[in-house]
């Protein structure tokens, strides 16, 4: 017989932790080191007395969890191939929107399919109404465009249905700041609701790492193996019709006004982060977390840069230290107060 690890369970090795991640089932792990090393090490291979010795404290866990199991034909048991591709140009597009905005919206929507991106997430910095969203969602299907999923950020009204508001074609989610209090209701597998109490939504609040918001799935654990999980295939246009890979970008390659997505996406340096990984980011290289956590190319630490001149520094807002295996607050660590101060972000910072 031969051990043999469920080809969806992926060893992860951080600095102090050790996790097996199921990608399939959304879930991760913590393991000791000394059973990750014997994984590595006997993966694929004879389940002798030997193994069977340096398993004894783990194997019924370990086949209860369904991590490994055993079989006499290992070899019809290949391992996923961890490559990642995506037939679309361009996945994602964030857009912002005021009042009196200068751009044509449908024209936008019209561009965005050229990319064939399936994904977009509209945040208003105005009140909006039901019936405005309802016709952004009408024009995307009359026209059959590929954007398919559709999020929308917008501030809190009282005596506005937002449950109905969710049942419109191809909206996905509602993200409501200035709400009286934080909350998140789940309506359905496909759609749900995020109660905020922010007072106003800025580009300044992107960027923050939190575990409740670890995405545990395939798509973005091999994305997160070849690319950036910020950037990569990410495009926006801010309040002012600027287009950046994302709007809390310094750099932009044009506006919107005068220049088309297709111009911005062929810029020589559109695409510059697109294939950083967290494995060559200071510090996120250490950590466990590194392929299932989304980065943050807009807000760091500001401390790294390689050969190339990318920012390859830990996020700003990551207050997790994979040498400690501890979380704490971010905006009060001392060693982010030269960053703080340069991004302008003093009034994010927690009273202790």
């Amino acid at each position: 017989m031969y051990l043999k690890i469920f080809s969806n369970c992926r060893l992860v090795k951080g600095f102090k932790n050790y996790l097996i991640h199921d990608i399939q089932r959304g879930s991760m792990t913590n393991i000791p080191e000394e059973l990750y090393l014997t994984l590595l090490k006997y993966n694929n291979k004879r389940y002798n007395s030997k193994l069977k010795f340096e398993l004894r404290d783990y194997i019924d866990f370990l086949v209860e969890e369904e991590f490994v199991f055993f079989t006499k034909t290992p070899q019809y048991f290949p391992e996923i191939n961890d490559e990642f591709a995506l037939p679309s140009k361009i996945s994602n597009i964030v857009i912002d929107i005021k009042d009196n905005n200068s751009y044509d919206l449908n024209e936008i929507f019209l561009q965005v399919d050229d990319f064939n991106c399936e994904n977009i997430e509209l945040r208003f910095f105005k009140k909006t109404t039901e019936t405005e969203i309802r016709n952004i969602s009408n024009f995307i299907s009359e026209n059959e465009l590929y954007l398919t999923n559709i999020g929308i950020v917008l501030p809190y009204e009282e005596n506005v249905n937002y449950n109905q508001i969710l049942e419109i074609s191809r909206i996905v989610y509602l993200h409501l700041y200035n709400c009286k209090s934080d909350d998140t209701v789940i309506l359905s597998e496909e759609k749900h609701i995020v109660y905020s109490s922010l007072p106003v939504f800025s580009d300044k609040n992107c960027g923050l790492i939190n575990p409740n918001d670890f995405t545990l799935n395939k798509y973005l654990f091999f994305e997160s193996h070849h690319h950036n999980s910020c950037l990569h295939k990410k495009i926006s246009i801010d309040t002012e019709g600027n287009i950046r890979n994302c709007p809390s970008m310094p750099q932009s390659f044009g506006n919107i006004k005068d220049t088309t997505l297709q111009e911005a996406f062929n810029h020589k340096d559109f695409k510059k982060y697109w294939n950083l990984t967290k494995d060559n980011i200071e510090v996120c290289k250490d950590c466990e977390f590194r392929y299932i956590c989304t980065d943050c190319r807009a807000y760091t630490e500001r401390t790294h840069a390689n050969a190339e001149g990318l920012d390859t520094s830990k996020p700003l807002k990551c207050g997790y230290d994979p040498y400690t295996g501890e979380w704490e607050e971010w905006s009060t660590n001392p060693l982010k107060e030269k960053a703080i101060n340069y991004y302008g972000m003093q009034d994010l910072i927690k009273k202790k």
